[in-house]
């Protein structure tokens, strides 16, 4: 096995990744282009210091991030003796370039009139953060190892449905007439077998369709494209270790907001590799949590306030026919357009409408593989991990919209939001800390319905401890930070307490979830892998890290299964 593992030849290129190179690459490119907008319009960042400082320092964390995964991939695919596994995708953190841009940098901006005082909150902040996740790569395999399935896939599920999903399907129906045609072929082309004459990549082709009725249908403004023209140069990122000093020297503030997000970052990470192993690629969770730390970290010290991290969508990318190289070529051409700085010329060539779609069609497939890749009996906790993504999406929206008219909640008063049938407050609550409360709430749900109290007791006793210190369901890291919270979830785990008293028996796996977590959970074992693998299935995967045990198919060399997933 070990000879014919060390021959196999993976090919750097297959015909799936010239889809998933232009899917990938239009969902990063969107993303660089709404953090442009951002530091242009909302910090007030001169042109000079995005296009040749940010944007190149972005540039390098993504060549940098994305060579690497190809590499993991590659490693993956010899260790498995396999030539379809998939790299994972790579950019920048989606919520967290809103965060630091509304949370951190925003407020500096307006209390000192200052952007580059801003700017180097941003640095401090994507440090902490990068910090924060390398800490996560070494507890985040155990948390991975014992967090069921549903609960791990149901979070991601609820930050794809609202965060990756519904701002783009707004955009789409803003200009219907550019965006649902686009979303239409990439449909067809994605999620069928159908493929264009001369098997021409979808991605590019709903691309180039969306732009041709953006411009035919008088959507476009042809001054734009002149004036961004303009903007078009060579910049190559330098070292601004000292805008990063001068704001870690103020770091406390920032702390608040770090901490809770830098654990949402090795969630979501958690997550995504869990994503991935459901869909038949078990990667090694601490190379990759590492790999987002130090890119967070070195992107901060290069000028970039915008932290990279895998990203939702491996499946996606995957059932388009993605191998290791639409991962490294995304790295490469994103990082030639920044440092060309050509985003504000791609920005107003291409309509927004005609772009976006590619995210509502990642959205969808992750939502579905919440569902697909759990048992069926645990429905109820996938919904039970989204809801926390979704109160936390919702109060956004409601602040941004009472932002919009000039006032905040505080200022209505919570007798009249809720008067109208908007209970605030509560929403608040539920949605802090969002990935990381969907994750404890769903887990104590899918432990309920397995019957295994004792491991929903422990998890709701998590619940209380993380309330309380204010990382979940509270606004900001304090003691008794969210009290009444730390107290409810304390009630459940002496409820599950209790009945665990009862001893009852653990509800019986159906025999197709059996075969599920065989499927998708762990891939087979390879005698030329030395490290020892999870004894809790005879198929472990592969890859050194342990990853997350089945219970129904344990061996006897592990006499207190994992909890089933």
């Amino acid at each position: 096995m070990a000879t014919e593992t060390s021959a196999l030849k993976v090919p750097w290129w297959v015909r799936g990744d010239t889809n998933a190179f232009f899917g990938f690459g239009v969902n990063v490119l969107v993303n660089v282009l709404t953090l442009t907008a951002l530091c242009l319009g909302v910090v007030r960042l001169s042109e000079h210091d995005v296009f040749h400082a940010i944007l190149p320092a972005l540039g390098i964390a993504l060549v940098v991030g994305n060579v690497y995964y190809t590499f993991l991939a590659r490693r993956l695919a010899r260790r498995e003796n396999r030539t379809d596994v998939t790299a994972l995708p790579y950019g920048p953190s989606v919520p967290h370039m809103f965060i630091v841009i509304f949370v951190i940098m925003l407020p500096v901006y307006l209390k000192t009139q200052d952007a580059t005082k801003a700017w180097k909150a941003g640095l401090a902040w994507a440090f902490i953060i990068g910090v924060i996740v390398l800490i996560g790569a070494f507890v985040g395999p155990y948390i991975r190892r014992y967090a069921p399935r549903a609960a791990l896939l149901g979070t991601l599920a609820g930050i794809s449905i609202t965060f990756i999903s519904m701002l783009p399907a707004a955009r789409m129906w803003n200009l219907a007439w550019v965006a649902l045609p686009v979303f239409a072929l990439l449909l067809i082309g994605l999620l069928t077998d159908t493929k264009l004459p001369g098997n021409f990549p979808i991605g590019l082709a709903a691309l180039l369709l969306g732009t041709a009725i953006g411009w035919i249908g008088g959507a476009m403004d042809g001054n734009a494209v002149s004036t961004a023209a303009h903007e078009v140069g060579f910049a190559l990122p330098g070292v601004h270790l000292n805008l990063l000093f001068s704001g870690l020297s103020d770091v406390a503030p920032l702390l608040a907001t770090a901490i809770p997000l830098g654990v949402y970052n090795f969630t979501e990470g958690m997550s995504n590799v869990e994503s991935a192993a459901a869909a038949g690629d078990n990667y090694n969770l601490r190379s990759v949590l590492l790999a987002d730390g130090a890119g967070a970290i070195i992107g901060s010290a290069l000028g970039s306030p915008f932290p990279p991290a895998v990203y939702v969508g491996h499946p996606g990318w995957k059932k388009a026919g993605g191998g290791n190289g639409y991962s490294m070529a995304t790295g490469i051409v994103i990082a030639v357009l920044c440092f060309l700085s050509m985003f504000g010329l791609l920005g107003a060539l291409f309509p927004m409408p005609a772009i976006v779609p590619i995210l509502l069609y990642i959205g969808l497939l992750i939502g579905a593989q919440a569902f697909q890749f759990t048992p069926r009996a645990h429905a109820a906790a996938v919904i039970a991990a989204l809801v926390p993504n979704i109160a936390q999406w919702a109060t956004g929206q409601i602040d941004n919209s009472l932002a919009a008219a000039g006032t905040t909640a505080a200022k209505v008063g919570e007798n009249a939001l809720e008067g109208n049938g908007v209970v605030y407050s509560g929403l608040l609550t539920l949605g802090q800390g969002a990935i990381l409360a969907g994750l404890v709430f769903g887990s104590i749900v899918a432990f309920v319905i397995d019957k295994r109290f004792v491991h929903a007791a422990v998890f709701a006793a998590c619940g209380s401890l993380l309330s309380f210190v204010g990382l979940i369901h509270a606004e900001k890291i304090a003691w008794n930070a969210a009290g009444p919270v730390a107290l409810g979830y304390l009630f459940i785990a002496v409820v599950c307490g209790l009945f665990a008293l009862t001893r009852p028996a653990p509800r019986v796996p159906e025999p197709d979830e059996i075969e599920l977590d065989r499927a998708h959970g762990a891939a087979p074992a390879v005698a030329a892998d030395p490290e020892p693998t999870a004894a809790a299935e005879p198929t472990a995967a592969a890859d050194p890290e342990p990853t997350q045990a089945a219970a129904p198919t344990a061996t006897a060399a592990d006499p207190e299964p994992a909890p089933a997933a």
